[in-house]
């Protein structure tokens, strides 16, 4: 410590405080020696941060340390002790009694206590910021300076920055700390951009960051203990527990935000495009805290609430812990954990700074918090995660409740008044974080690029502020997914009666092309050899080049397209596992809701599959035996792989994922969502542990999912004209009535906000339901199926637009407000589409193997701008399904997927079949039983004809007797096949064609 300067500061600020401590000790240089011994042994107890912002308390005499701006400045000396903080830098302090002669170049203080430490090299004696990092992994982190004073730590050369916020040795970990080659907030690559005349590129460090104002704003509002290390009963001190610094983007975005929102006020749009990784819930919780507090100026309050949207239950105990170092005043930051009661109190009450709830929940509390003027009020509400949910009617309800337009006017109706709630509110500013932000989420939320235009000299919609993938990935906050990607193609083929008899009408019937296509496919994949082979291929790749990586820590995810799968291959997982007794890949598995099994017709859950409440599979999945010290003793299961169906895929952070098997076609935002479940750091894990295997997907699909999100992304403007044209669409089927429209909104609007009876509720209903009535049975008499369906698909499309355009572009026009209420309603009641079954009859599953097609860097290089589109002025309406025949669209398949294979392949034996059909006693139970008695007969004799053939099948005969659902496969597959041809009149040629086939197939 400098402590001549800590007591000059308390002189000069706390002067009766400091004369009643020397009082106390009897005497100016006794009470000197002694409460600078007392800070001393504070920093050590409770670190430089917590005494800085609460300062000491020493004989009943409380002192502070430092002042901090306050938010307003109303008191004519506001700034007064702010003004008084002393901040100095010390050059080549010597910080070692062990070794006098080291020292660090410079050492920035505050009222005499040591904050921050820098090296400083000079490119043109050969020396560069790693070599200031090598200097700092050389010293001894158990110094006091090191260990028990200095927050952060920076290494800088003339062209670029890192900092650390504890030495550990050689494992002391430093992270860029950089502009980005095209400055902050810009899509750029790692570094920093051409330095000014004069000046260097790192210039922004003294001129920003250490700059008197802003580094005591870091201290007071940004650095702070990772949330993570303050887990109630912990045993570590504050000097082991993380410590987290801001990355300049995280700060950037932040002052940035602040400084346009207390300029500007409340009314304004912001959308932050940070890639994955970016450290978002950080930046969540500084701006949040910041927006809480902040103040004009003319020392008004610019927002009276924050309201965070999250989906993300990690989200709100992170804020709550986070903004607590900053501010110890109770209630602060409100959790809505309940219901909708605890958040109409919370955006009613005086105490509830920071909301923290789902967006689901505003829809009902309408009526409770009618008549509490929550209008007459400015809220802040940040979206953890902006996707298309905000164009739809919660996101709507949500502007109902707290938007300043939603008290009604006098004499109203209910399409004006809905139409004014939809548009901007004037009290409400958005702040709305995505790494993949589409075109919808630009217009909502974007903001007109003077220096972007499209084709027409129209400003393009940007985001307010950019991180990029390309950034993030070059500074290794984020690893590249890309880099490794491994492609499988399944070869199969399907046998049927429909092939062997293609003139005839009932094995070979006409089907819908697509539908029987799918249909097809799905048997494919839901066929037990499809899930042992891909389970096989799973397992022992992890196994072999996974597990053992991270020091045997390494998981994988394994990414399926519907629960049934997810359930059928974590089964075949689980049996592989078994038979092979591999402890290091134990299964769970994620899906939604509940499963009926098709085959055994039993219901499951995910927390009856794995054994434990589905709140928990996050902490079983992240436990680590090598982590653990007590791993013997706990004896505690440790899973490896976790089987997901549409769950885990956005919003889960496990930096010990090192590889993906992806078992479902992904494009879009769901592929980049998806696989950057990968991309999180660890410190044991580096670019080579990241692995994908695709059994579905081609590299290149992938990587131009990707393309849109690597740099910044942009959108065109909405066409304001876009409505209209649709509008007209609609209306021109003549299918809808102005007059049965406005009779149906002011039914609508006379329900009001307050719950309603029941009885008042069905009435209600029915009435709605009785308007509907005409326009359905206007859309039943159009006069072909292509007419009624182009009629729903110009509703459909019409409504999507306009729940979206309408919060974007204020037409006040009421008219399109009218059709869109009633024309969302309308779809939910229209007839069905006629669905037309598709029998494939006994198709069935001949051969089956997954073929290795190659390794892949598909890596993304920069290609600049990517301008995402959205509704287009017109598409593709509905098309009349094609009709084939079964046995083409077999055919087909067959030669898609099923070249080069050959008898090694084939895993439904005609043998098994053939041996059936000549046995005499099985032709003597066909002919005199049904079929469901023969296949109880059939069904012992064929594990006794598998047993007989081993000798030219030892594969098959092992799957068969140990895999439970591949022998009911064949079971199925062979005794109604069998049974068809015993009781075929024509048996002979029945069974004739079948060895034809059977040699067709194996040769």
């Amino acid at each position: 410590m400098d402590t001549a300067e800590l007591v000059r500061f308390i002189g000069a600020t706390q002067q009766k405080s400091w004369d009643r401590l020397v009082e106390l000790y009897g005497g100016k240089e006794l009470a000197h020696g002694q409460f600078c011994q007392r800070v001393a042994a504070q920093l050590d107890e409770r670190g430089v941060l917590d005494v800085l912002r609460q300062g000491v308390r020493d004989r009943g005499v409380q002192i502070e340390l430092a002042y901090f701006r306050p938010g307003h400045t109303l008191a004519a000396d506001a700034l007064k002790e702010y003004d008084a903080n002393v901040l100095t830098v010390a050059r080549q302090l010597r910080f070692s009694a062990k070794k006098p002669n080291e020292s660090v170049d410079l050492a920035l203080f505050v009222n005499g206590l040591p904050v921050a430490s820098i090296e400083l090299k000079n490119g043109m004696t050969g020396q560069t910021a790693e070599n200031a990092v090598a200097q700092y992994r050389r010293r001894d982190p158990k110094e006091l300076f090191f260990a028990k004073r200095a927050l952060v730590h920076f290494a800088v050369d003339p062209d670029k920055a890192f900092v650390a916020t504890r030495l550990t040795g050689p494992d002391t970990r430093f992270l860029p700390f950089n502009l980005g080659t095209n400055g902050p907030g810009e899509s750029g690559a790692a570094g920093n951009p051409e330095a000014r005349e004069g000046s260097y590129r790192v210039a922004y460090l003294w001129e920003e960051v250490w700059s008197r104002h802003n580094w005591l704003e870091m201290l007071q509002r940004f650095v702070h203990v990772d949330a993570k290390d303050q887990k109630k009963g912990s045993k570590k001190s504050v000097h082991e527990q993380g410590r987290i610094f801001p990355r300049y983007h995280q700060w950037h975005a932040v002052q940035t935000m602040v400084r346009h929102a207390r300029e500007h006020g409340a009314g304004q749009n912001y959308l932050v495009q940070h890639s994955a990784g970016s450290g978002k819930s950080n930046t969540i919780a500084w701006l949040g805290h910041r927006l809480s507090t902040l103040f004009d100026a003319h020392n008004r309050k610019v927002f009276d609430k924050v309201v965070v949207i999250t989906d993300r239950v990690v989200l709100d105990r992170q804020l709550q812990d986070t903004i607590y170092q900053f501010d110890h005043t109770p209630g602060v930051v409100k959790k809505i954990d309940e219901d909708s009661t605890q958040l109409a109190a919370a955006l009613a009450d005086s105490t509830s700074q920071i909301i923290i709830s789902t967006l689901e929940k505003y829809p009902f509390i309408l009526d409770k918090v009618a008549g509490k003027g929550l209008g007459s009020k400015r809220y802040a509400v940040i979206i953890d995660e902006a996707h298309t949910s905000q164009t739809g009617e919660q996101a709507t309800k949500l502007k109902q409740a707290i938007g300043s337009k939603s008290e009604r006017e006098p004499d109203e109706d209910e399409a004006t008044y809905l139409t004014r709630i939809r548009g901007k509110q004037p009290n409400l500013s958005y702040f709305a974080f995505t790494a993949t932000p589409t075109s919808a989420t630009l217009k909502l939320f974007g903001t007109p690029d003077p220096d972007r235009l499209d084709k027409d000299g129209q400003p393009l919609l940007a985001p307010f502020h950019v991180y990029s993938m390309q950034q993030a990935i070059e500074e290794g906050y984020i690893l590249d997914v890309l880099a490794n990607y491994l492609t499988y193609d399944a070869m199969w083929r399907l046998s049927s009666d429909a092939v062997e008899q293609q003139n005839s009408e009932i094995s070979n019937p006409e089907v819908d092309k697509k539908k029987a296509r799918r249909k097809l496919v799905q048997l494919v994949e839901a066929h037990p050899e499809s899930a042992a082979q891909k389970a096989k291929l799973i397992v022992e790749d992890f196994h072999t080049n996974i597990a053992g990586r991270l020091g045997g820590r390494a998981k994988a995810m394994v990414v399926t397209d519907s629960r049934q799968q997810a359930f059928n291959v974590y089964q075949a997982i689980r049996r592989y596992v078994d038979d092979k007794g591999l402890a290091d890949c134990r299964p769970l598995v994620a899906f939604s809701g509940s499963l009926t099994d098709e085959d055994s017709g039993h219901e499951f859950t995910e927390s009856k599959i794995n054994g434990f409440p589905e709140g928990r599979l996050p902490e079983r999945f992240a436990y680590a035996k090598a982590d653990d010290t007590d791993a013997a003793a706990r004896n505690q299961e440790e899973y490896r792989i976790l089987v997901v169906a549409d769950k885990y895929q956005t919003g889960f952070d496990q930096p010990l994922l090192c590889a993906m098997y992806v078992d479902k076609p992904l494009t879009g935002v769901a592929a980049v969502q998806t696989l950057s479940r990968l991309n999180r750091i660890h410190p044991l894990k580096s670019q080579d542990d990241v692995r994908i295997v695709d059994f579905v997907n081609t590299a290149e699909n992938i990587q131009a999912s990707f393309k849109p999100w690597y740099e910044i992304t942009l959108t065109e403007q909405p066409d304001a004209n876009l409505l209209y044209r649709k509008q007209r669409e609609v209306m021109d089927f003549q299918v809808l009535d102005v007059s049965e429209m406005e009779a149906f909104m002011r039914v609508l609007g006379s329900a009001g906000p307050d719950r309603m009876p029941n009885a008042a509720e069905k009435k209600l209903h029915a009435e709605l339901h009785r308007l509907l009535d005409p326009a359905i049975d206007r859309f039943k008499a159009l006069p072909t199926v292509a007419e009624r369906e182009e009629f729903r698909d110009a509703l459909e499309k019409y409504c999507r637009a306009y729940s979206l355009l309408a919060q974007v572009i204020d037409w006040g026009d009421a008219t399109l407000e009218r059709l869109y209420q009633y024309g969302r309603i309308l779809l939910l009641r229209l007839p069905g589409r006629a669905a037309t079954a598709v029998d494939i009859g006994d198709a069935d599953l001949s051969h089956y193997r997954l073929e290795f097609t190659g390794c892949h860097d598909v890596s993304l290089s920069p290609s600049g701008d990517q301008v995402v589109r959205g509704h287009a002025a017109d598409g593709g309406g509905y098309v009349e399904p094609e009709v084939v025949r079964l046995a083409d669209v077999i055919n087909d398949l067959n030669e898609r997927f099923g070249l080069n294979l050959g008898t090694s392949d084939q895993i439904l034996l005609f043998q098994q079949v053939a041996s059936l059909v000549e046995d005499s006693r099985m032709q003597q139970v066909a002919l005199m039983n049904d079929e469901a008695r023969f296949g109880q007969v059939a069904d012992g004799r064929l594990d006794d004809i598998v047993a007989e053939n081993a000798a030219k099948n030892e594969d098959f005969m092992k799957l068969y007797f140990d895999n439970q659902d591949f022998q009911q496969a064949v079971k199925e597959a062979a005794r109604k096949r069998a049974y068809r041809i015993i009781t075929d009149p024509a048996r002979d040629e029945a069974l004739a064609r079948l060895r034809a086939e059977m040699l067709r197939e194996t040769t």
